[in-house]
């Protein structure tokens, strides 16, 4: 996919027309410490963290990509301080509320992965309404993966294909990587083509484990907070600069993928 953009001054590239990802999934890591970097309680770094989502997403939007996942909140993070988990649970209620306006503007459509068990009823409804105020525009996606975590999803998958093969609308034989497909949290969107994570940490961390199988990935040791419009477009160029062969030699690229 090539798009026409105008990558901001600091990038590794000048300018002009850019082979860009169809979809972007970006771990989230570094809030905390941020925080703590500067003697500042860890809420503060998850309110500068939706700061920095909310100036992703729109530049995102800007840059035309399809599709937009950002890891919010994972299965694992119901093991933190309970005052902790009530304070992203608020703040992620508040960021939907102030960002619906921003997201009509932009043309963004929203979509939420993840169990729905156990996250507040008034998030829940912030969720539904901002899901149908929006699902009518034609611009990027965004998806946020709230109480995600992707061995759940295969997990919930593997259950909702067990229980056809029981009822006997699914022969065995039948399931194949398609069907799983179409049976996972994500059916019906493309697979990301590049998984940036901030802060560091070389790990996906349960996420998006078959999604990701031949995405590119891009590590930084920003932190969250720090990551800018022009530390995204780094990790753009990057991906431009990478040439993706999806098992086949570079003669047989262009026939197997994007």
């Amino acid at each position: 996919m090539t798009i026409d953009v105008k990558i901001q001054s600091g990038s590794s590239t000048p300018g002009g027309a850019m082979r860009m990802p169809r979809h972007v999934a970006i771990i989230m890591d570094g809030n905390g410490r941020w925080a703590t970097n500067r003697g500042l309680p860890r809420p503060m770094g998850h309110r500068a963290g939706a700061n920095t989502a909310r100036t992703t997403v729109e530049h995102a939007a800007r840059l035309h990509l399809e599709q937009l996942t950002l890891y919010s909140f994972s299965i694992e993070n119901w093991k933190r301080p309970a005052a902790e988990v009530n304070q992203l649970m608020q703040l992620y209620q508040e960021y939907l509320v102030s960002q619906r306006p921003v997201m009509m503007e932009n043309n963004i459509r929203f979509i939420q992965i993840g169990r729905r068990d156990g996250l507040p009823p008034a998030v829940c409804r912030e969720i539904d309404y901002t899901t149908a105020a929006l699902e009518k525009n034609t611009g990027m996606t965004l998806c946020l993966a709230v109480n995600y975590g992707s061995r759940t999803e295969i997990v919930d998958a593997v259950r909702a294909i067990a229980a056809k093969v029981r009822a006997g609308t699914v022969n065995p034989q039948q399931i194949d990587e398609a069907m799983v497909a179409d049976h996972l949290y994500t059916a019906g969107m493309p697979d990301p083509d590049l998984l940036i994570r901030t802060a560091g940490e070389m790990r996906v961390s349960n996420y998006l484990l078959w999604q990701i199988s031949y995405a590119e990935l891009y590590v930084t040791d920003v932190l969250w907070p720090e990551f800018t419009e022009v530390e995204f477009d780094k990790a753009l160029a990057s991906y431009a600069s990478r040439e993706r062969r999806f098992g086949g030699t570079s003669d047989e690229s262009s026939c197997c993928g994007p």
